[in-house]
């Protein structure tokens, strides 16, 4: 199946305390890259959009340029989706001076985890960018993001 056929979903979709989450722990780690998993459903093997949970996780790279889960967190991540039926879903990460744009590192990278929605927030400019993905045999697939009550 080509890469752009199983591009899904059609709407990540965070409530606003998991957007503070994602963007406060981005602005914590600065001037590091930060990085966190997101907990929730997939459908076929694919995400449906729907997190019930965004999780912090260290930056085991500890870099401005790169990050890497720590492995740890991301077992403890792993732990809890499956407690409650659940799946890691995907990853988000700072660029903390860059558009909210995969590098070349973050589509190689993505082949690990192919199912993954990829969030990255730019801290750039004044006020946080956050955009979502879907990278599937080395092509970026943007995904739009919906901010939910809750």
């Amino acid at each position: 199946m080509s890469g752009a056929a199983r591009v899904a979903p059609p709407v990540v979709r965070l409530t606003q305390t998991q957007w503070q989450v994602v963007v406060g722990h981005c602005y914590d780690a600065y001037p590091e890259e930060a990085c966190g998993l997101f907990v929730g459903t997939m459908d076929a093997g694919a995400p449906t959009g729907s997190v019930s949970e965004a999780r912090p996780c260290r930056n085991e790279a500890a870099s401005a340029l790169v990050y890497r889960i720590d492995g740890r967190d991301q077992l403890a991540a792993m732990r809890a989706a499956e407690q409650r039926n659940e799946e890691v879903v995907g990853c988000w990460h700072s660029h903390t001076h860059t558009d909210a744009y995969p590098s070349p590192t973050d589509v190689s990278q993505a082949a690990w985890y192919p199912d993954w929605l990829y969030v990255i927030v730019s801290l750039r400019d004044d006020a946080p960018v956050l955009r979502a993905y879907r990278i599937i045999d080395g092509e970026v697939h943007e995904v739009p993001v919906a901010l939910e009550r809750g």
